[in-house]
C-alpha cells in the first residue's frame, strides 16, 4: 500500500498499480481497489493511469472486469467502491 500511495514519487504509484493490475489476481486489483479508495484526487490519477497501462499495454489483461466482479462482493466497503472504480476505467479502454 506505500508503494501505491507513495506521497514523493507518482512513478513508484502508477508503476505499482500496473504491475499489480498485470498480476491480475483478485488478491492484486484489491490492493488497488483499497488505495483507489484511500487516494486523494492526485494520486487516484496516477493509479488510474497505472491501471490504464496495464489493460492498454501489449499483452492487456482481460481478466480485470471478473475481478472487479468478485471483488463487487467484498465485506470491506472501501474495497467495493475501488473496484467499482476501477471497472469503470476499464470500461472507458473499451470505446
Amino acid at each position: 500500500m506505500r508503494l501505491l500511495l507513495d506521497v514523493e514519487d507518482t512513478a513508484v504509484t502508477r508503476q505499482t498499480a500496473e504491475a499489480l493490475v498485470r498480476v491480475g489476481t483478485v488478491a492484486a486489483i484489491r490492493l488497488v481497489a483499497l488505495a483507489v479508495a484511500e487516494a486523494d484526487d492526485n494520486r487516484a490519477d496516477w493509479l488510474q493511469t497505472g491501471v490504464y497501462d496495464a489493460i492498454l499495454g501489449p499483452d492487456g489483461v482481460p481478466y480485470v472486469a471478473a475481478a472487479c466482479g468478485k471483488l463487487a462482493r467484498d465485506p470491506d466497503e472501501a474495497v467495493r467502491c475501488g473496484a467499482a472504480a476501477i471497472s469503470a476505467w476499464a470500461d472507458n479502454t473499451r470505446c
